[in-house]
């Protein structure tokens, strides 16, 4: 049965056409769909540089490329382009698979051959070339074909394997980087077999299986399961190029098993959530969960959640979906704790309880929130259920030294207030999943068969110990994914402490696929230097985190007033739709929900439409924390000033514990990091008046 395959490029150009354009785009697939037939619509073109390349009529001025296969039955969407474009792509372009690697490769032929003609005298006069240290059957064994050997014995600089880097197949490059920067062919081979689909390299690759080189390459194509799947992928054509999988995420996500927890961590846009989302689909299509037992992938906000279910939604359809619970782990606790209890949940959050703990720190010497944040981040951190054990802990994340009196007057005040909540019937969501975790330990029930959470890093340990609670521990229980750089939420954990053990099973992502360098790079320099803790207890870095992407360098603008930056905004979001970006594949982040409702009512007085942060159907608009694990194509951050950026009073003060101030700066340093980093062609940052200390300078 012939399939159908789409390539990333394809959906990338899709996104942007005018409506007119993408309505024949889809008639014509329609048409296409038919794989029965599908060759029949196809058209050869004249002097093409490779006979399996054609094109397809969208319009008079529009059409299709397709790479058609002479064997097998593996058809490829590679693009659509302007009538000229397309007949330029085909007459240029050649495909072929990677003799060392088997992945589909692409390569512009025509500018290739150019640029060795403007290198032959360069190279002639050269006493010394690039790549002289390395025999060509070396070059060989790492994929080098015989074409790109030719132009590689040419180079004399660095700066001339950047130039080529456009018009040659990406694998081979990537060789040719490592061997440059120093690699002997033994490193270069390991680190170009990373990306390998599976652990091991292809025995025998067939030089004209494009289908199985297709499959080896999950970052480039999909294959699409039969017309009901093409309507979906191109009525979200941008949602749909998230869930693309590099081969290295791809391995982590489709492994067959693994023996116990797993942890994946990496900066921001390495596809983290990407990965737990391919990992959940492909556990609900392996296992027949028995007795009905579900499973369970959760993150730590409702907003999340909808996106996570959104996303598993392009990858596994009915009856599969069933097995698969995608809820946030404070509704999971909560119900938890209901079923349990036979009674209603009452959640309030710290400024709700703020006047019950002020009034138990009453003669202590102590805030109210001093007290709280006590409670929270020590007492209730470390499941302290006794004096004693308060008395003898240690107070992590804490720089108030507190002497022993201290502690039992501390103590006592967390009691009162305690006891005060619990007779009101009130709780916060970590207390309801301590709770929560105790009842699952003391009846011995374990709801889920697997348990998969993205944005690890912001869960509170109480959160951690009801997460360890839901599965039962075995082969494939929990698989979590993090970055503590983007911890928006002063939540320190080691998971080794909470009895999960992820040693031999822990990988990192470190190329960003979806941020270009130039935004990777100024939205580093927004998170200071201060030393980083991972889920591990070791110090977390970002010296190997890059993008492969490159584009403009964000933009920072300065006002005098907030009325004229609205405005500037205004015309910055009409100006990025004009030029065929979709609506909801604009992001507008503010600090505050008073900010964002600000942004709103401009960009409504200009005509522009809003919507939620997880919605659609308009420019999509929030605040910071809303921003926490979306993805857009364009972002806009308002009101990174002074006053805003830190928030003044989310911030411990310096003279109550300096320690939880410095984690508090650092915190809403990652805030705006995060907002920062969920853009993908294009950021623009712009404040009033005085400008954050945060922005790089």
């Amino acid at each position: 049965m012939p399939q159908l395959a789409i390539d990333k490029d394809f959906l990338s150009r899709y996104a942007k056409l005018d409506k007119p354009v993408r309505k024949a785009v889809e008639d014509t697939l329609e048409r296409f769909s038919d794989l029965h037939h599908a060759g029949q619509h196809l058209e050869k073109v004249t002097q093409a540089r490779d006979p399996r390349v054609r094109t397809i009529r969208v319009t008079r001025d529009w059409r299709g490329v397709v790479l058609a296969p002479e064997e097998g039955d593996t058809y490829m969407l590679v693009s659509v382009l302007p009538h000229d474009e397309a007949y330029e792509y085909v007459r240029n372009r050649r495909f072929s698979v990677n003799t060392a690697l088997g992945v589909l490769e692409v390569r512009d032929e025509g500018r290739m051959e150019t640029m060795s003609q403007v290198l032959q005298p360069v190279a002639q006069a050269a006493q010394q070339r690039l790549f002289d240290g390395f025999r060509d059957r070396d070059l060989h064994a790492l994929g080098i074909d015989e074409q790109t050997l030719t132009i590689v014995r040419l180079l004399v600089e660095e700066e001339h394997l950047d130039a080529i880097r456009p018009m040659m197949p990406a694998s081979q490059h990537n060789v040719l980087v490592a061997l440059a920067s120093g690699m002997s062919v033994d490193e270069a081979w390991h680190e170009a077999s990373r990306d390998l689909v599976d652990e091991e390299p292809p025995a025998d690759i067939d030089p004209n299986d494009l289908g199985a080189a297709i499959r080896r390459t999950p970052d480039r194509a999909a294959v699409v399961d039969g017309p009901e799947e093409l309507r979906d992928i191109l009525e979200h054509p941008f949602d749909a190029w998230r869930t693309f999988l590099h081969p290295r995420q791809h391995r982590i996500a489709y492994r067959p098993s693994y023996g116990g927890p797993v942890m994946v961590t990496g900066g921001a846009g390495t596809g983290k959530t990407v990965t737990a989302v391919h990992r959940a689909a492909h556990l609900a299509g392996r296992y027949t969960p028995p007795d009905g037992t579900p499973i369970l992938l959760t993150t730590f906000t409702t907003s999340l959640a909808e996106a996570l279910r959104h996303q598993l939604g392009l990858l596994v359809r009915p009856p599969l979906d069933e097995r698969v619970d995608v809820r946030n782990i404070d509704k999971v606790a909560v119900e938890v704790v209901r079923d349990a209890t036979g009674g209603t949940v009452e959640v309030r959050s710290e400024r709700e309880l703020l006047w019950l703990w002020e009034e138990a720190a009453r003669d202590t010497g102590l805030t109210g929130a001093f007290l709280f944040q006590e409670w929270e981040h020590v007492i209730l951190a470390q499941d302290l259920g006794t004096e004693r054990g308060y008395l003898q802990c240690q107070r992590r994340g804490r720089g108030s030294r507190l002497g022993q009196q201290q502690r039992r007057a501390v103590w006592q005040a967390v009691l009162r207030a305690t006891r005060r909540m619990a007779d009101e019937g009130l709780r916060t969501f970590p207390q309801v999943a301590q709770e929560a975790a105790a009842i699952l330990e003391r009846e011995g029930h374990r709801p889920y068969r697997h348990v998969l959470v993205d944005e690890a890093h912001d869960l509170h340990p109480a959160k951690w110990r009801l997460v360890r609670a839901l599965a039962p521990e075995g082969p494939d229980d929990l698989f979590v994914t993090g970055d503590p750089h983007q911890r928006i939420y002063d939540h320190r954990v080691s998971l080794a402490a909470l009895g999960i053990n992820v040693r031999g099973r822990s990988h990192r992502l470190s190329v960003s696929y979806r941020s270009t360098q130039e935004i990777l790079s100024w939205a580093v320099g927004v998170l200071g230097s201060a030393p980083v803790s991972g889920l591990d207890d070791l110090e977390d870095r970002l010296d190997d985190y890059s993008s492969l992407l490159r584009g403009r360098r964000p933009e920072v603008a300065a006002y005098e007033t907030r009325e004229a930056e609205l405005d500037g905004l205004a015309a910055r979001v009409a100006e990025w739709v004009e030029h065929g970006v979709e609506p909801d594949a604009v992001g507008v982040a503010a600090r505050t929900r008073s900010a964002a409702d600000s942004v709103r009512k401009r960009l409504a007085a200009a005509g522009v439409a809003t919507t939620k942060l997880t919605g659609s159907g308009g420019v999509r608009v929030g605040t910071m924390h809303g921003m926490k694990g979306l993805e857009f194509r364009c972002v806009a951050v308002v009101g990174v000033d002074a006053g805003r950026v830190p928030l003044d009073h989310h911030l411990t003060p310096r003279e109550e514990d300096p320690v939880a101030h410095g984690h508090d700066l650092q915190r809403e340093r990652n805030l705006l990091f995060v907002a920062c980093t969920r853009a993908r062609d294009a950021l623009a940052v712009s404040y009033s008046g005085e400008a954050s200390p945060f922005l790089p300078g």
